[in-house]
C-alpha cells in the first residue's frame, strides 16, 4: 500500500522497488518541487546492517555534492522507517535509452565526459561506487546524466565493512577483483564503465551466461571480446580503449576516470589516444577553503540604496594559509617565470612583464568595523595605480584550478585572489571595478581585488541549478538563471540577500521572466535593452544548446520578442550537428557574437564570429591551426578579442594559452604571441579559463 505522506512530502506514486529500498515520486510543498523518496522497507528494519547501509548511502552522497551526482535534499524517519529525499529524475535511465539499440560514440563521449569528474571526485574522497551499471545512470529533463544509487559504495580506507566478506555488486558489471572477493579501489569502477561503454556501443554485454555465477567466472577467466567483431563499423581505436578499461590486472587500467573519458574523446575525433601507462604525478593538496563573509553588499558596488556592510575580516589563520600559498606559488612558478622573462615579446600586444604575487601582499591588517572606511553612495572609488590599457581594458580575471586570478592586460602583476578551490563560473567585474563577481555552487559571491576578501551577495540553498548571474551595463537590473528559469529583476542587493527561492525572485516584480525553454548563461546589450540567453532547445528532435536573443524593452514575458536563435538553419558550426553543444559565447553588445563548438577537452573547438543582423557567420582561426578555441571575449571597446587556445596538432600534449589580439587583424597573417603565463597555470587541459575584462576608467 502506497502511503499518502512521508514526513512533509506528499506521495504520488511508487516508481521503483529493489532488494533494500522502495522509491516513491512525491511533492515537496515547502520548496514546490517534485522529489524522489527512498524508503527502507519495514521488513528490513530488523537487520541493523541494512539500516546502516541505507543511512550511509545518504551521508555518502551528501559528502560528494557534485553536479553529476543525484543530490540528496533531506534525510529523516517516519514511524521508525528511515528515508532520504533526492532530486526527481524525469529523463529515465541509461538502461532505458539503450533499449532501442546501440548508441553513437559521440553520445558515449558526452555521457562519459560529464560523469568522469563526478567519479574522480568520489574516488578522491576514497568512495568507490562498486555498482555502476546503466540502471544507476539517470537523466534529468534536459538529457544530462547523473550517477545514482551509492547503496553499496565503499569507503576504501574504512577498516570494517557493513557488507562483511560477501561479494557485492551486479554480476554483469563486476570487476575480477570484486568477483574474487578481494579489496577494491577506484579501478573497479573504471572496469564497470568499460563494460557500460561496450554495451552502449554494441547493445550487448561483453560477458553473458546462463546463471549469474557463470557471468562472474567469465569476468575472472575470459578475455575481453573483440568489440569490432560484434560491430565492425566502430572506429578501430575503440578496441584498445575498452581493453585497457577492462584489463584483468587493475594496474593496467586507466589511472582515473577522466583519462578513460579523454581517450574515448580522442577516438571520437579520429585521433589515436596514448594508452601507455601514465607517469605517477604528485598533486599538491588544495588549501583549506577560506571562510566567506555573508554580506548583502560589499563596499565598492554602487547602488541607489546602499545597505550597511557587515563583512568581517578573515582571521590570522587564513593569513597563514595565504603565506603558505605564496611560498607554494613561488616554488612552482619561479623556474617558468625565469624562462618566460627570456622569451620574445608579443607581436600584437604590449611587452609583458610577468610577476606573480599572492593577494595578502596587498591585504591590510584586520581592523574593527568602526575603523573600516566604507565609501558612501556617490563617492568616487579610491584612485588605482596606473595600469596599461588595451582594447579599453586594464585588468583580466580568469579561473585556474577553480580559483580566480587577476593580471594586467599585458599579463604583468599576476595575482591569485581565491584559494578555496571550489568550482566557479560567470566571472564579471562589479560596476565600480573593485570586485570580481562570480557564481560558486548555489551562491553568488564577490572577491575584492585588492584585499582578497570574499563576500556572499546571494544564495539559493534549494537550487538544482544556478547557472547565470549578469548585471546590466546600466547597473539597474540583473539577469539570474535559477533552475534554468530566467528572471530579470532590479539589481537591489538588499532584496537579493533575502531571496532564497524562485518565488522570491518572482516577487521582486522584475522586467522579464522566461520559462519556456531551459536557460543558462546571459549576456546584455550595451544599452541594456536586449539580452542574449544560452538556452537548451531542440534541433532536429534532439536536445541542443543554442543562443536566443530577446528584445526586452516592453518587459512582456507573456509574448517575448525573439530577435534571433542560433546556431540554426542560417548558421551552423563544423561538427555541431554531431555534438549539439555550445560551450561558450560572448556578445559585443551590438551585433557581433563570438561562439565556439566543442571538439576536444570538454569545450575547445572551432571559433566563429556571427552577425545577428545579417545572419552571416565567419569561421575564425587567428592562430592558423584550424582548432581549438574557447571562452573568447570581446574587449570593452570591441577592438580586441581575448581567447583561450589549444593547438589540436599537438594532440594530448597541447597546453592552454591565452591570447589578447586585435580583432581586425584576424585573417591578415599577423603572428600572435600568447600572454606570458606560467605553463603550470593551466595544467589541466580541460580547464575553463572563463576570462573577464575590466573596462579601464578615464
Amino acid at each position: 500500500m502506497i502511503p499518502e505522506n512521508i514526513g512533509r512530502y506528499q506521495v504520488k506514486a511508487e516508481i521503483g522497488r529493489g532488494g533494500m529500498a522502495t522509491v516513491y515520486q512525491a511533492y515537496d510543498p515547502r520548496f514546490e518541487r517534485e522529489v524522489a523518496i527512498k524508503v527502507l522497507p519495514r521488513e528490513m528494519l530488523h537487520d541493523p546492517q541494512f539500516r546502516i547501509r541505507f543511512e550511509r548511502e545518504a551521508k555518502t552522497i551528501a559528502m560528494l555534492e557534485h553536479p553529476a551526482i543525484v543530490p540528496v535534499y533531506d534525510f529523516g524517519e517516519e514511524d521508525g522507517q528511515p528515508f532520504f529525499v533526492m532530486r526527481y529524475m524525469t529523463g529515465g535511465s541509461l538502461a532505458d535509452r539503450m533499449r532501442p539499440g546501440p548508441m553513437s560514440v559521440a553520445e558515449a563521449v558526452r555521457i562519459f565526459q560529464r560523469l568522469a569528474p563526478a567519479l574522480d571526485q568520489a574516488h578522491a574522497k576514497k568512495i568507490i561506487h562498486r555498482d555502476l551499471k546503466p540502471g544507476n545512470i539517470l537523466f534529468d529533463q534536459y538529457g544530462e546524466p547523473y550517477i545514482s544509487d551509492f547503496g553499496i559504495a565503499k569507503l576504501s580506507e574504512t577498516p570494517t565493512s557493513v557488507t562483511g566478506s560477501a561479494i557485492i555488486g551486479t554480476p554483469a558489471y563486476m570487476s575480477p577483483e570484486q568477483a574474487r572477493g578481494e579489496p577494491v579501489d577506484s579501478r573497479a569502477d573504471i572496469y564497470a564503465l568499460g563494460i557500460i561503454l561496450f554495451e552502449i556501443l554494441t547493445g550487448r554485454q561483453p560477458f553473458e551466461g546462463d546463471t549469474p555465477m557463470s557471468v562472474v567466472i567469465k569476468h575472472i577467466t575470459d578475455p575481453v571480446p573483440h568489440i569490432l567483431d560484434i560491430k565492425p563499423d566502430l572506429p578501430t581505436e575503440i578496441e584498445p580503449v575498452i581493453e585497457k578499461a577492462m584489463a584483468k590486472d587493475k594496474d593496467k587500467r586507466f589511472p582515473n576516470t577522466q583519462a578513460f573519458a579523454d581517450a574515448l574523446s580522442m577516438v571520437a575525433l579520429g585521433e589515436r589516444p596514448d594508452l601507455q601507462p601514465a607517469p605517477t604525478k604528485t598533486v599538491p593538496a588544495q588549501p583549506a577553503p577560506a571562510e566567506t563573509v555573508r554580506s548583502p553588499k560589499p563596499a565598492g558596488i554602487p547602488a541607489a540604496s546602499r545597505p550597511k556592510r557587515t563583512g568581517l575580516w578573515v582571521g590570522l589563520g587564513l593569513a597563514g594559509l595565504l603565506v603558505v600559498a605564496a611560498v607554494t606559488v613561488a616554488v612552482l612558478f619561479l623556474p617558468s617565470l625565469l624562462r618566460a622573462a627570456a622569451s620574445p615579446t608579443a607581436t600584437s600586444s604590449l611587452p609583458p612583464t610577468v610577476t606573480v604575487r599572492s593577494v595578502e601582499a596587498a591585504t591590510p591588517q584586520p581592523t574593527s568595523t568602526s575603523e573600516r572606511q566604507t565609501p558612501t553612495a556617490g563617492e568616487p572609488p579610491p584612485a588605482q595605480p596606473a595600469r596599461p590599457v588595451l582594447g579599453g581594458a586594464d585588468l583580466i580575471a580568469f579561473v585556474s584550478a577553480n580559483n580566480i586570478w587577476v593580471m594586467n592586460v599585458d599579463s604583468s602583476d599576476l595575482r591569485q585572489l581565491t584559494t578555496d578551490g571550489g568550482a566557479k563560473h560567470d566571472l564579471q567585474f562589479s560596476p565600480d571595478g573593485l570586485q570580481v563577481i562570480f557564481v560558486s555552487g548555489r551562491r553568488v559571491q564577490a572577491v575584492e581585488i585588492e584585499s582578497g576578501t570574499v563576500t556572499t551577495l546571494a544564495e539559493f540553498p534549494a537550487a538544482d541549478y544556478l547557472e547565470g548571474f549578469a548585471i546590466s551595463p546600466d547597473g539597474n537590473q540583473v539577469a539570474i538563471s535559477l533552475n534554468r528559469e530566467l528572471y530579470l529583476v532590479p539589481f537591489d542587493l538588499e532584496a537579493l540577500d533575502q531571496a532564497r527561492y524562485h518565488t522570491d525572485l518572482a516577487a521582486m516584480e522584475g522586467c522579464f521572466t522566461y520559462t519556456e525553454l531551459a536557460t543558462r548563461s546571459v549576456e546584455w546589450s550595451n544599452d541594456s535593452q536586449r539580452i542574449a540567453v544560452g538556452i537548451i532547445g531542440v534541433n532536429d528532435t534532439r536536445t541542443a544548446e543554442m543562443v536566443r536573443l530577446f528584445d526586452i524593452t516592453n518587459c512582456d514575458s507573456a509574448n517575448p520578442v525573439v530577435l534571433d536563435t542560433f546556431p540554426g538553419p542560417r548558421f551552423t558550426m563544423s561538427g555541431y550537428n554531431d555534438n549539439l553543444l555550445l560551450p561558450s559565447f560572448d556578445w559585443d553588445g551590438a551585433t557581433l557574437f563570438l561562439v565556439n563548438s566543442s571538439r576536444r577537452n570538454d569545450g575547445f573547438g572551432n571559433l566563429y564570429n556571427y552577425n545577428y543582423e545579417s545572419h552571416r557567420a565567419e569561421n575564425l582561426d587567428p592562430l592558423g591551426s584550424t582548432c581549438c578555441y574557447r571562452d573568447a571575449r570581446w574587449s570593452p571597446d570591441g577592438t580586441y578579442v581575448l581567447l583561450a587556445y589549444q593547438d589540436i596538432n599537438q594532440g594530448v600534449g597541447s597546453t592552454t594559452q591565452l591570447y589578447y589580439i586585435p580583432f581586425t587583424s584576424i585573417g591578415t597573417g599577423t603572428t600572435y604571441t600568447p600572454l606570458r603565463l606560467p605553463p603550470e597555470l593551466f595544467a589541466n587541459p580541460r580547464e575553463r579559463p572563463q576570462p573577464a575584462l575590466r573596462p579601464a576608467r578615464p
